[in-house]
Parts: C-alpha cells; structure tokens; sequence
C-alpha cells in the first residue's frame, strides 16, 4: 500500500485509528475508520501485486503503519 511520506503531523492520526476493510480491488482497498467513520482508499502503484479479497476480506479489521518510521537515517 502507498501512504505518501511527506504527511502533515495532523494527518498521522490516520495510524491511530483501527481499520474495518469495505471492498476490495486489484489496485483499491477501501477501508472506513471504526471510531471516526473516516472512509480512506488506498491505491497500489505494484500492479505486479494486487490486492485480494483473500488478503484483505471485507469487514476484516486493520491497522496502518506509518512508513516514515521505517526509513533508515
């Protein structure tokens, strides 16, 4: 999943928040926040690794994980 780097310290909130999945596509996973009701789609750009309904069955719960705090110095 892509979540842009560069993310405004108000908009980190979103790796707070749990996850229920809402539908799924190749490239589109369609989630909704269970405490703010926020509904976020989050776009692939691997088409060589879709997303699945096996990985990803709608009303599956979810986290996100921030990238940034991957990032070696």
């Amino acid at each position: 999943m892509c979540i842009p780097i560069h993310m405004k310290a108000e908009n980190r909130k979103i790796f707070d928040e749990e996850y229920r999945v809402l539908s799924v596509e190749s490239q589109r996973l369609t989630i909704q926040g269970v405490r703010s009701g926020e509904v976020l789609t989050i776009q692939t750009e691997n088409p060589e690794a879709p997303l699945t309904a096996a990985d990803y069955p709608p009303g599956q719960l979810i986290t996100l994980r921030d990238p940034s705090g991957a990032l070696p110095n």
